[in-house]
C-alpha cells in the first residue's frame, strides 16, 4: 500500500467525492455530489489546507482517504483546521488503511505547523482514541450523536 496526495492522482477525485458523499450526505445537508465534487477540486492547487492523501493498494487501486480542511463544522468557526473524510473501502478494512492515511494527514499537519487539528465522527471515537486524539465532547450535529476530537502536537 502507498499513500500519495491526491495531487498525484487526480484521476480518483470523482471517486473519493463519491464514497463520502454516500457516507456522510446525511451530516451535510443540501450538499450535493456536484458541490462535493467541486470542493474536492481545491484539494489539488497544493496548498498546506485543504489537501487530501489516498491510500493506494498493490493494483493501483484507490482504498481509502483522508482530508484536512480548514473547517468541517462551519457551526464552529473558531476549530481549524480539521481531519475530515477518513474512508476506507469495504474490502479494503480492518488492514490499517484508516491508520495510515489519518497519520499522513497528522504528519502533513504538524509539518504545515499545525498546533491542534479538530475532528468529528458518529461512530469511531475508539479509532481515534487509539493514535492519542482526546475527547472534547459530545453533541448532535445535524440530527446524529458524534464526539467532537482534537489532537495537539
Amino acid at each position: 500500500m502507498k499513500i500519495l496526495n491526491l495531487i498525484d492522482r487526480p484521476d480518483c477525485l470523482e471517486e473519493i467525492s463519491t464514497w463520502h458523499h454516500n457516507e456522510w450526505g446525511y451530516l451535510n445537508p443540501g450538499k450535493t455530489l456536484e458541490t462535493r465534487i467541486a470542493d474536492m477540486h481545491n484539494h489539488l492547487k497544493g496548498m498546506p489546507v485543504p489537501s487530501t492523501y489516498i491510500a493506494v493498494d498493490d493494483n493501483d487501486k484507490v482504498v481509502g482517504s483522508a482530508s484536512i480542511r480548514i473547517t468541517d463544522m462551519p457551526e464552529r468557526p473558531e476549530l481549524t483546521p480539521w481531519l475530515a473524510s477518513v474512508f476506507v473501502e469495504s474490502s479494503a478494512r480492518k488492514n490499517g488503511v484508516g491508520r495510515a492515511v489519518v497519520q499522513k494527514v497528522m504528519q502533513h499537519a504538524r509539518e504545515a505547523g499545525v498546533k491542534t487539528l479538530y475532528l468529528y465522527t458518529p461512530d469511531r471515537e475508539h479509532f481515534y482514541k487509539f493514535m492519542g486524539w482526546q475527547t472534547i465532547e459530545k453533541l448532535v450535529y445535524h440530527g446524529a450523536n458524534v464526539t467532537l476530537m482534537k489532537i495537539d502536537f
